[in-house]
């Protein structure tokens, strides 16, 4: 396939932080709404994101908890659940009240690999509310997006584990909380590069990634038994994988994508380690529940314009949502 998909030498790396990537940009008068923007990468992306200037809303599931985590920030916090589409239209709603506009948008927040859990009228967790909610989010909250404005949405390496199943996407033939995961994050990477496509006529861009391998509160589903088969802590809880990233390193993919001037040309692209990534191979990743141990690149599969499309209609006619329609 063609494809943009090809490093740009952006002169950072898997080691950069956000700061790093932010040396240099002022934000000041800019907006950022910051999905997740209170716990693990999302906590530091609203971190750099206000050093550098910018006001930062941080929709919450837990507002209390987020006021208090975000409180040396200044971040403001507003109430706001993804698996749960009527708050996702109520946060929408509030914020066009406000009459403001949108610089950047970063979906941050997901849960990963949870139990069988189904939500709304019986659709699966995690792709109900890693994109779907998210899809629901950007869509309504279409008319205060800036023209010039970024969407970033934070896939995850964990896209290999499955692309979208077309033929049974709620997983009614067998639960595999990997697979979930999987096709969430692969829907992450669709949603992004077709909205790029669609927001082009305003040069909104959009862009998707991985931002790496690190502890946060995102494993709350895996048990600590897991984690050490593998490999990325030891009997006694201490991290032992040598490729995971700190959390200030693990913020910097999306903080760039969200604010570099490098990407002013571009959109809809797959990034990590702080540059646009290769396309990966179609190896078969290891049976099991396994998460790859280091695997580079983006699988087709995520980046392809057919499939992007396709999904984007299905999510449109599933969350009753479609600012373009």
């Amino acid at each position: 396939m063609t494809t943009t998909q090809h490093k740009i030498g952006s002169g950072f790396g898997a080691d950069s932080t956000a700061d790093e990537v932010l040396a240099g940009i002022d934000l000041s008068g800019k907006l950022a709404v910051v999905t997740g923007g209170y716990s693990g990468l999302g906590l530091e992306t609203t971190r750099a994101l206000a050093k550098a200037g910018a006001h930062v809303v941080v929709p919450a599931r837990r507002p209390d908890a987020a006021r208090e985590a975000v409180a040396a920030v200044g971040a403001e916090v507003e109430q706001l659940d993804l698996g749960d589409l009527e708050s996702v239209r109520a946060f929408a709603e509030r914020f066009l009240a406000s009459g403001r506009t949108i610089d950047m948008v970063i979906d941050s927040a997901a849960i990963m690999a949870c139990p069988e859990t189904r939500i709304g009228p019986g659709w699966e967790a995690q792709f109900a509310t890693n994109h779907l909610g998210h899809f629901a989010l950007v869509n309504r909250l279409w008319p205060a997006i800036a023209d010039g404005a970024r969407v970033v949405s934070v896939s995850s390496r964990g896209h290999h584990f499955s692309g979208i199943r077309w033929d049974d996407p709620w997983f009614e033939r067998g639960y595999d909380k990997w697979q979930a995961y999987g096709q969430a994050k692969t829907a992450n990477a669709l949603f992004a590069l077709h909205l790029d496509k669609l927001g082009a006529e305003r040069g909104v861009h959009a862009f998707s990634l991985h931002p790496g391998s690190i502890l946060t509160p995102l494993q709350r589903y895996i048990p600590f038994e897991e984690q050490v088969a593998n490999g990325w802590i030891d009997e006694q809880g201490n991290t032992i994988a040598t490729h995971f990233k700190t959390t200030e390193q693990g913020a910097a993919t999306q903080t760039w994508a969200a604010t570099s001037p490098q990407l002013e040309d571009l959109g809809g692209q797959y990034c990590e380690d702080c540059d646009i990534a290769e396309l990966a191979g179609d190896e078969e990743l290891p049976a099991g529940g396994r998460r790859p141990a280091v695997r580079l690149g983006v699988r087709d599969y995520a980046v392809d314009p057919e499939q992007a499309a396709r999904l984007w209609t299905l999510s449109a006619e599933l969350t009753g949502v479609n600012a373009f329609a």
